[in-house]
């Protein structure tokens, strides 16, 4: 269950915290985490620091809950892969990471939450960011009515040349 804070029931900041909350550093990753998970109204376990700082140590980056969990045996984090979805779960809905579904078989969790879309290299299945600008959305249908459309999600998929 997501335990939702508001601002006000938040720990005082002190030095350090309040970058931290913004999303800089403060010097130390679990400190750093531990913070994130706060300010999103997450309540911030041990697993969930663990994971946290899996996630957004290495920077912008995309993966799978498989992705993680191998990265947590790695690390020597011992979690399930149900905690591990569960947790991702309750990062997205707080904010924290973007679910991109892929046909339906595959999802990825991206750690860059900006408004942006992916090329998606064929037989790889590696995600590369596209800045939201670089999209033409000229000639997008008009929504039924009593509905308006909340974004657009655009993968555009790549393969490689054949050789000469």
């Amino acid at each position: 269950m997501v335990s939702r804070k508001s601002p006000a029931t938040l720990p005082k900041p002190r030095r350090g915290v309040a970058a931290a909350a913004l999303g800089m550093l403060a010097g130390c990753p679990f400190h750093d985490v531990r913070m994130k998970l706060c300010a999103a109204g997450l309540r911030p376990t041990r697993q969930r620091i663990a994971l946290g700082w899996l996630l957004f140590a290495k920077g912008d980056r995309h993966l799978t809950a498989e992705n993680l969990q191998e990265e947590a045996q790695a690390s020597r984090v011992s979690i399930s892969l149900a905690t591990i979805y569960n947790s991702l779960n309750q990062f997205t809905q707080a904010g924290l990471l973007r679910e991109i579904a892929i046909d339906g078989s595959r999802t990825y969790f991206d750690t860059n939450i900006s408004d942006h879309h992916h090329f998606l290299v064929e037989g790889t299945n590696v995600l590369i960011d596209i800045p939201r600008v670089a999209v033409d959305y000229d000639g997008l249908p008009q929504p039924p009515a009593g509905k308006s459309i909340a974004g657009v999600d655009v993968i555009i998929r790549l393969r490689n040349n054949p050789s000469a």
